[in-house]
């Protein structure tokens, strides 16, 4: 058996949460003052995500890079390979914040979007 602990991050409340897994799989979750803290600790012990920000190139904008995100969490062990990704992408100008530049990116069922807008440069 192995035990971990960790503090909630859903919300100000910062629960200290103890898992005990036994062969990468979740046996008791406590600490926990809400459902939404046990689902966070599961999570995070047995496959941790994270929400991906970054930026892409675009040509013929007001600057050379455009911030992105990802619609949904991903895998951290995915991370490397979707921003392997992230940096072969290249978009023309204009575009629209929440635009979708790549659906379902490394087919993790997650898109990456435009967190901005950007227009185009002038001439």
């Amino acid at each position: 058996m192995e035990t971990k602990e960790l503090i909630c991050v859903n919300c100000p409340k910062g629960c200290r949460i103890t898992v005990t897994l036994a062969d990468g799989k979740v046996q008791s979750i406590t600490g926990n003052s809400c459902p939404k803290g046990a689902e966070y600790a599961a999570k995070e012990t047995t496959r941790p995500e994270r929400i991906l920000t970054s930026t892409v190139r675009i040509e013929g904008g007001l600057w050379r890079v455009l911030p992105v995100i990802t619609s949904g969490a991903i895998p951290l062990d995915q991370m490397e390979a979707v921003m392997k990704t992230v940096r072969t992408v290249r978009v023309e100008a204009p575009v629209a914040m929440n635009q979708v530049l790549v659906a379902d990116i490394n087919g993790l069922g997650v898109d990456l979007i435009a967190s901005r807008s950007m227009e185009k440069a002038s001439a």
